[in-house]
């Protein structure tokens, strides 16, 4: 991009909101941890890497990704390079000081390719590490050795965190420090490196893109830059003159992207208006303006062909034209010189393209698809050429092949405008999660006092934290955020799956996209741009699709070496067919009118360079991985990479946590016994004010349960005046201070109070803290673990004062998910911190026959390793943030949805639903899309196979079949296009019901 009026250097923001802001240590978002694991071995980038993602044009097949990637990682301090083909972007991890900006541009030059960095969603958020994250479009990217060759050069980039770019939607996503490099300098790396750069979109929300009606003529573009040059806040801009789009990089601390929209108008007294142009639209109408051009291509060079078929085919019967054609004009017939014209267009205008990538990938040292197609043309071209030009001067004419240049270009061209088309169908999972997103939104104007005075309709990319929205019956919720006023049902099954409606009232939590049902609500945003929910999934989704399963590597590897082969093997078919012909190895019978064994044999050679084109090879894997992502994503199973999908399908062990896993995680109070002469009042606000602080679900259940006693007819809090109080707000002394909390793992909380230590849990933390536990209250924990409860023990004073028992219900699909992983042939496991008995009790009840209890958070990991030991693919499934350690320990981590964020982010697939038969739909999609990973590898080598014998002439002396090049070239495209329509298949996947999941059996 363009240097803007004012080249000052971008530099990390902070949020424009302090309530954003307070959430910003605890936020990590699902996208960044997933891109950490997938870059580094499941690891975390180091402070001192930088990762960048970039779209790579002009990659057509798995050797183009093949050969960008070497190019990229051979660069000394690229930790990491991956390209996606089908997304055409590249992921670069690369050490700033090592390696350089300049390094990374000259080494994706050298590649040959176009490339353009991706920008990213716009957010307020900002990151605690300084970086920015930008979303970059790549062009000329091709094939996987595109995008392979674009992120070994972005890993050189010094200031770089993290990089991926994924072929399919030609995006990257870059991580970077701005101190160290700029938007502009990823940029120029990448087209330095041959590829077309441009950024999108920032997720810190430090830049924004705006479409500008009523520009006119250049004074008005003059006043447009004249008003931002003086507007404060504003580090530097660009005008597109052609778009009419300015691009604008503000300080959002000074400056909203509100009221930047707002001062641009006011200013040019509303002659300018200012349209936000959503980044997602921006990339969809590039990838269609990518299909519509090939369409173009293809259309031309079809309509210049037929001339040329018709000619060579048709006319010979209709005397009166071929008499036409065979009138010579000059040295040559009127034919000829119009086979010549038509087919000059469509080899050097019309198929400049595949020259162009062919000189890239040659001068990288490599060899691609590009290369076939340019060889297979150029040698039917200029042999024809060559033809006509001896004819002239010797009178000796040969046939001419315009036609086959020609067809194979049109043919190839068709493959690719088709693929594109099928591409676009593997991304409709993004398009509709997009769509789920309202367009505008209803601001609440408010006067100092906070009384609304009125309303303004905005766009819904202008929502910033702490505006207060007003959501109509039937309209759909804007933005994350929480009710300031009204109730509501709202539907939320578009993100989280679940299809039953959810009760919204004051100070409940809403997620943009999801629709309000009956009543009218004012909603407070709290999340915007990036941070939202909708937002998460979509990058989750889009970064699963960039991934590449160790499938895909196998392939990548034999693409790489298929084009050396094909090219050797193609060569030696014309040696052989020629020196047969010359020692007379066969009649003369075989050869074509007027032909000679030099032109019998270059016909052989050329099907075979074209026929072995592995481009289907290249797209065998990712076409299959990001359909199931979106499939996965429509049904509430987030899937985080294609390397998950594969682990997830030979999964043998399931680990399960019990509470909030197989149970629902609502414990309640059934037993409340006090031992002592405590009242029970006293008793239960002594417990409740030692697990104020814990965020666990059983010391909620208690603190719940004691409000309840103590307030039974306020179980939540009261409505005042419009405005919601808690139960703490309204009795703010009902609960005793406590000092030097802490929360035991696996035991239990201690605290002090009035100098005496209060402790909660079980019987370890009694035992080890000198409590004496008499036999009667021994008893009774044992009455309540046999009957599946959980007793909580509670000393006072290092005197045991009571016993509470807590009953946390089975979630209802338990059993019936467990008996269906059995049926798959999948063991079930139960691991608990939870005593001996109670676990006993609950694995009964759900069927599980191996139970792990009284394990240590830190043990669940150990209990993971010793599943692993066999070799033998481990799952674990967990919600808290003790079970982290666990499911980043495990070969496949699924976290229940409503679970922690910390959960979740550690995990490999993310259970929206909070539902346990995902569970089975997850191995079930696994194990689908891998079979149809296996169909598409026998769809793309079954036509090399079985072709590349008949294009070389080996059945030609016994069944006399041959395979012209232009057919050659019709199967190449077909062996692509079934690739990717047979993966476009598993968008007809349904997830097995609840009454058939008893029926599913070991495939």
């Amino acid at each position: 991009m363009a240097p803007g009026t004012r080249n000052l250097q971008l530099t990390a923001v902070r949020a424009a909101s302090t309530e954003d802001d307070a959430g910003a240590g605890e936020e990590v978002r699902l996208l960044e941890e997933y891109l950490e694991e997938e870059v580094i071995n499941s690891s975390k980038i180091p402070a001192n890497l930088r990762r960048i993602q970039v779209r790579v044009t002009g990659m057509t097949c798995a050797a183009c990704s093949n050969s960008v990637e070497a190019a990229l990682s051979g660069l000394d301090g690229v930790v990491k390079a991956s390209v996606a083909l089908l997304q055409n972007k590249a992921d670069v991890v690369f050490d700033p000081s090592l390696v350089k900006d300049e390094d990374i541009k000259n080494a994706v030059e050298d590649a040959g390719f176009e490339a353009e960095i991706i920008p990213e969603p716009s957010t307020s958020h900002a990151k605690p590490n300084g970086t920015l994250t930008g979303q970059f479009t790549i062009g000329g990217m091709t094939c996987a050795a595109c995008v392979n060759s674009v992120e070994g050069i972005l890993r050189t980039l010094p200031g770089v965190k993290r990089a991926v770019v994924a072929l399919a939607t030609s995006l990257g996503e870059v991580e970077y420090d701005p101190t160290i490099v700029s938007k502009d300098d990823i940029v120029n790396a990448i087209e330095d490196a041959g590829f077309e750069a441009s950024f999108v979109q920032s997720y810190e929300q430090d830049k924004i893109i705006l479409g500008v009606l009523g520009v006119s003529s250049e004074l008005d573009v003059q006043q447009l830059e004249e008003i931002l040059c003086n507007l404060k806040g504003v580090r530097q801009f660009h005008f597109d003159r052609i778009l009419k789009e300015v691009e604008i990089v503000f300080d959002p601390e000074v400056l909203g992207s509100r009221s930047l929209v707002d001062a641009i108008e006011g200013e040019s007294s509303a002659k300018l208006k200012l349209v936000v142009k959503n980044p997602y639209t921006r990339m969809a109408s590039k990838d269609l303006q990518e299909s519509s051009d090939m369409l173009k291509l293809f259309a031309a060079s079809f309509f210049l062909s037929v001339p040329v078929i018709f000619m060579r085919l048709v006319c010979p019967h209709i005397p009166i034209l071929y008499s036409l054609l065979l009138r010579r004009c000059g040295p040559f017939q009127m034919g000829d010189w119009l086979k010549w014209a038509l087919v000059t267009i469509v080899q050097f205008v019309i198929g400049k393209r595949f020259y162009v990538a062919a000189g890239r990938a040659l001068r990288n040292g490599s060899t691609n698809m590009d290369v076939l197609v340019a060889l297979g043309t150029s040698a039917s071209y200029f042999y024809s050429v060559y033809a006509l030009l001896y004819g002239a001067v010797t009178g000796f004419w040969s046939p001419t092949y315009f036609e086959t240049s020609a067809m194979l270009i049109t043919f190839v061209l068709l493959g690719k405008y088709l693929e594109t088309v099928a591409k676009g169908k593997t991304s409709d999972a993004i398009k509709k999660l997009v769509e789920l997103a309202p367009a505008t939104a209803t601001l609440l104007l408010k006067d100092k006092e906070g009384k609304i005075v009125g309303e303004r309709q905005i766009d819904a990319l202008l929502i910033q934290p702490g505006d207060v929205l007003k959501v109509l019956p039937g309209a759909k919720v804007p933005v994350d955020g929480v009710v300031a006023w009204g109730s509501s049902h709202v539907n939320e099954s578009m993100v989280t799956g679940e299809s039953a409606s959810v009760f919204k009232e004051v100070n409940s939590s809403v997620i943009g996209g999801t629709i309000n049902l009956h009543g009218l609500l004012h909603i407070r945003a709290m999340k915007v741009g990036s941070n939202t929910v909708l937002s998460q999934i979509i990058s989750l989704v889009e970064t699963a699709q960039m991934s590449k399963a160790p499938i895909q590597k196998f392939a990548d590897y034999i693409a790489s070496v298929f084009v050396p082969t094909v090219v050797s093997m193609a060569f030696v078919t014309l040696l052989c067919w020629y020196f047969a012909g010359v020692l007379g190895a066969y009649p003369e019978a075989w050869l074509p009118e007027n032909g000679s064994h030099f032109v019998f044999a270059l016909m052989f050679a050329i099907s075979v360079v074209v026929i072995a084109c592995p481009c289907a090879l290249g797209l065998a894997t990712p076409t299959a991985v990001m359909v199931s992502t979106g499939v996965g994503a429509s049904n509430g199973v987030l899937i985080k990479g294609g390397d998950a999908l594969e682990r997830a399908q030979k999964i043998k062990y399931v680990i399960f946590d019990k509470t909030g896993t197989l149970t629902q995680g609502k414990a309640t109070v059934t037993d409340a016994k006090v031992f002592t002469g405590m009242d029970r009042g006293q008793f239960l606000t002594l417990v409740a004010s030692a697990e104020a602080s814990s965020e666990h679900p059983l010391g909620k259940a208690v603190l719940e349960y004691a409000r309840h006693f103590h307030f039974f007819d306020q179980s939540s809090g009261a409505t005042k005046d419009g405005k919601n109080y808690s139960i703490e707000t309204m009795y703010p002394g009902w609960l005793l201070d406590v000092s030097d909390f802490s929360a035991v793992p696996g035991k239990g909380v201690k605290c002090f109070t009035d100098g005496k230590q209060v402790l909660v849990g079980n019987r370890k933390l009694l035992t080890e803290s000198g409590v004496v536990i008499p036999n009667h209250a021994e008893n009774f924990v044992v009455e309540l673990e046999e009957s599946a409860k959980t007793g909580i023990l509670v000393a006072y004073n290092n005197v045991l004062v009571g016993v509470i028992g807590i009953a946390d219900p089975l979630k209802r699909e338990a059993t019936v998910v467990i008996e269906g992983l059995k049926k798959m042939g999948v063991c079930p496991v139960m691991v608990t911190g939870d005593n001996w008995r109670t676990a006993r009790a609950v694995a009964k009840e759900v069927g599980i026959q191996d139970v792990r209890a009284e394990v240590m958070p830190a043990g669940k990991a150990d209990v993971i390793h010793s599943f692993q030991k066999g070799g033998s693919v481990v799952a674990m499934v967990g919600d808290g943030i003790n079970d982290s350690p666990a499911l980043a320990a495990a070969d496949v981590g699924m976290a229940i949805g409503a679970g922690t964020d910390i959960a979740i982010e550690a995990a490999d697939f993310v259970l929206m639903r909070n539902n346990l038969e995902d569970v089975i739909t997850a191995i079930d999609l696994s194990r689908k899309t891998f079979s149809r990973i296996r169909l598409n590898y026998v769809f793309a080598m079954a036509y090399n196979v079985v072709a590349i014998p008949v294009a070389a002439g080996v059945f030609f002396p016994w069944l006399r079949i041959t395979l012209p090049p232009w057919l050659a070239g019709a199967c190449m495209a077909l062996s692509s296009v079934s690739v990717v329509c047979s993966s476009l298949l598993l968008r007809r996947y349904r997830t097995p019901r609840l009454t058939t999941i008893l029926e599913i059996t070991i495939e």
